[in-house]
């Protein structure tokens, strides 16, 4: 949860920055590229929130093991969520930090959502493992 809040703090200054910032004579949110990327950043954080809320009512109806496939999957959502959401918010802001009103939100969010990200790989392994079970003979 804690990374989703990272990209949701990332999409409002996203979202402020696109109001007063002008590039090609227009604001960048008169532009149709930035409103997608706007709203492409708004679907995935609420997917990602969304998965989160699916694990936890799992791990408390069923319990840890059983809810451990969507325990992996938001491992993996919500680290390149944030990241992705962060790294367009930096992009918004023209490279610099993501704004006056949180000055070095994205010098400080970032490295967490990478760092977070390392073990992807495994989780991604794990899920496949779990969802393949499903199809197996019994």
């Amino acid at each position: 949860m804690r990374l989703i809040g990272a990209a949701e703090r990332a999409l409002e200054a996203m979202c402020k920055r696109s109001l007063t910032r002008v590039a090609f004579g227009k604001h960048l949110a008169e532009q149709g590229v930035w409103r997608e990327r706007i709203a492409d950043a708004r679907m995935k954080i609420d997917q990602a929130r969304l998965l989160v809320l699916h694990a936890a009512w799992k791990m408390d109806v069923a319990g840890n093991k059983a809810a451990q496939k969507e325990i992996a999957m938001i491992k993996v959502v919500a680290p390149n969520v944030a990241c992705e959401v962060i790294d367009q918010a930096i992009s918004c802001s023209a490279g610099r930090c993501v704004g006056r009103l949180r000055p070095r939100l994205a010098v400080r969010q970032f490295p967490d959502a990478a760092h977070r990200r390392r073990p992807d790989e495994v989780h991604r392994n794990h899920i496949a493992k779990l969802e393949l079970s499903r199809y197996l003979p019994r």
